[in-house]
């Protein structure tokens, strides 16, 4: 067994190979930190390869063999990346799978991976897989991590999470040779992952990441991130989804720092007040929330506090458009007494203090939350990056770097603009194709080896700033370009408002379906006296038209005349990934929105629905 002991630069290393590092290195370190009954339990990092070393031996001792394909269902938890990298350990590739996907999905991914072992977290999630396996002839094995509720359940290869560890653990003296053998050997060319793309334009395609992928996104990335030891991070958006794998397992594997697995989703915000993370990684939709719970607390607060708030963003957002080191005494000083009057609080209620890389990543986000959050000292940047990438392949350079831009390319990685604007990348990053589908990988890359992203960009100051889908790029009947992501962020930045689907291809004029955010949307209707029983109960209050109507007509004065929404529809439900309107990462659909939702937008451009600012 070859254990390294000294190593300046992980980067060589394959997954399983750090983690047998960092058990050599520091055994007695905390690697991990989970709640049981309501306490953070630390794991350490001789604890982590112990576990995964088991869970990789049980696998060998049903006969899963080097290469094969190993799913994971699960909510993000310790099991999690213990069957990953025990998985891994033996030469197997994890794909894992989305927890929200209903039964049919699930049947897609595990056909298209061709997965024979898959780890589920629970019984809800078991059911959603035996209800399917009849048609899943190379499904073989199934393991259960919870298995509260199966005591009834005859399934002949049923097998829990701790069965299969013990399984591991009761065979260790024959096995471990085997096992270390298998990761001297890995290479920087094995497949480690599956990860499956968001599907928001077609059918999940299956996308290869090898070691070596994995290896030069995370030194590029690391390179603006100088992670440590000393850090900490946060686990809680899906770990099927390569940016929160950056964060859970590619990042804490190379550096060493410290994985905390939040409660829920639903928990995240006293889950950070009580981690208080060094790096932090939050989808727009996160940060939107943050915003808006932000503006409600104040709101409620009313009186001094609502005033003062009022008074030091005043002043720190005009900051936010300059650079600190370019700061003038008066200046500093005007922003360390706000920050310490007021704003400091307003990240202690954020949990994001200790906060040194705040990173929004895997969709875009508007140029105004980004300067609110900078505005209150969060240390927000933008980052750029896709399956297909691995991850990260560009990050602004610091918080001198313009909003609206998503950062330079790392190093390892080159970027180009393509005659139409697409931005194009080659490097280290980009992934080995799509599993089973040439036809689609020779569409991504091309015989020179440039990726295309399918992203219209272009460069400002050295740094890309993207302007939307290629495909979604949109031309009304008059001829004028409409890029819905920027006008959709736009109005998305009201706490009242969820989510926007623009429409504008081939019409007179912009308009919009609206989803209301139900939390905030009630919290107001039950201030202003609003009666009403659910959400379909408070869409259709002629007071919620009203709110949602202002919200779009302030967004409207921040933008262009040929993109402001016109007109709008309020959905009577939430937009959901069960009836195929968004993907498990909660992109929109578009196609499915607009065939399902024809006769409401045809509507819109009818005499049925009341022009915006005209009621």
């Amino acid at each position: 067994m070859v254990i390294l002991t000294e190593v300046t630069d992980l980067s060589p290393l394959t997954l399983s190979q750090q983690l047998r590092y960092w058990a050599a290195k520091s055994p007695n370190t905390d690697a991990l930190r989970q709640k049981e009954y309501g306490i953070w339990a630390p794991i350490t990092w001789a604890e982590y390869e112990r576990c995964a070393r088991h869970f990789g031996m049980g696998l060998l001792s049903l006969g899963v063999l080097p290469g094969a394909h190993c799913a994971i269902l699960s909510e993000n938890r310790k099991e999690w990346v213990f069957s990953q990298l025990g998985a891994n350990s033996i030469g197997c590739v994890v794909v894992g799978l989305y927890p929200t996907s209903p039964a049919p999905e699930i049947e897609y991914l595990i056909a298209a991976a061709d997965v024979e072992v898959i780890v589920c977290e629970d019984q809800e999630q078991l059911d959603k897989v035996l209800e399917v396996r009849e048609k899943l002839p190379r499904l073989k094995h199934l393991i259960v991590i919870d298995p509260r509720g199966l005591r009834n359940y005859a399934v002949p290869s049923l097998m829990t999470f701790d069965d299969i560890i013990a399984l591991g653990k009761s065979r260790e003296t024959q096995l471990d040779p085997k096992v270390s053998e298998l990761v001297d050997r890995q290479s920087m060319n094995d497949i480690a992952l599956i990860i499956f793309t968001s599907g928001s334009t077609g059918r999940p395609k299956a996308a290869m990441i090898s070691y070596g992928n994995i290896a030069s996104m995370a030194a590029g990335t690391d390179s603006s991130y100088q992670c440590s030891p000393r850090d900490s991070t946060v686990s809680y958006l899906p770990l099927c989804h390569a940016a929160e794998q950056i964060y859970t397992v590619f990042l804490p594997l190379r550096s060493g720092m410290v994985v905390n697995f939040a409660e829920s989703l639903r928990t995240i915000q006293s889950d950070l007040r009580e981690i208080g993370p060094t790096l932090f990684l939050g989808v727009p939709r996160i940060w939107e929330k943050m915003h808006a719970s932000i503006a409600i607390s104040l709101r409620e607060a009313g009186g001094i506090r609502a005033y003062l708030a009022d008074r030091a963003l005043a002043v720190t957002l005009p900051l936010v458009d300059k650079p600190r080191d370019e700061w003038s005494l008066v200046e500093r000083v005007k922003f360390t007494f706000w920050y310490y009057l007021l704003l400091r609080s307003l990240t202690n209620f954020l949990g994001l203090r200790e906060c040194r890389h705040a990173l929004s990543g895997a969709a875009p986000i508007s140029a105004e939350l980004l300067r609110f959050f900078r505005a209150i000292g969060v240390p927000i940047r933008e980052g750029y990056g896709m399956t297909e990438t691995s991850g990260l392949i560009a990050v602004q350079r610091d918080l001198r770097s313009p909003v609206g831009v998503v950062g330079a390319a790392i190093p390892g990685v080159e970027i180009r603009l393509g005659d139409d604007g697409e931005l194009l990348v080659r490097g280290g990053p980009v992934f080995q194709g799509y599993y089973r589908n040439d036809a689609a990988t020779k569409e991504m890359i091309d015989s020179t080896g440039w990726l295309h992203t399918g992203d219209l960009a272009r460069m400002v100051g050295g740094e890309i700033k993207i302007v939307d889908r290629k495909k979604d790029v949109m031309i009304t009947a008059g001829g004028k370009n409409i890029t819905p992501s920027e006008v959709e962020n736009t109005i998305k930045t009201s706490p009242y408002i969820k989510e926007v689907i623009v429409i504008a291809d081939g019409r007179p004029f912009v308009s919009a379906l609206v989803q209301i955010d139900y939390p905030y949307v009630s919290v107001w209707a039950d201030e202003k006296g609003i009666a009403f029983t659910n959400y379909r109960n408070l869409a259709e209050n002629d007071h919620v038209r009203n709110l949602v109507q202002s919200e779009v007509d302030i967004a409207n004065a921040r933008m262009p005349q040929v993109q402001q929404v016109r007109k709008f529809h309020i959905l009577t439900k939430e937009l959901d990934h069960d009836d195929g309107e968004v993907t498990a990462t909660l992109k929109v659909k578009r196609k499915a929105i607009f065939a399902k939702y024809g006769d409401l937008i045809e509507n819109l451009y009818g005499s049925k629905q009341v022009a915006v600012g005209s009621q």
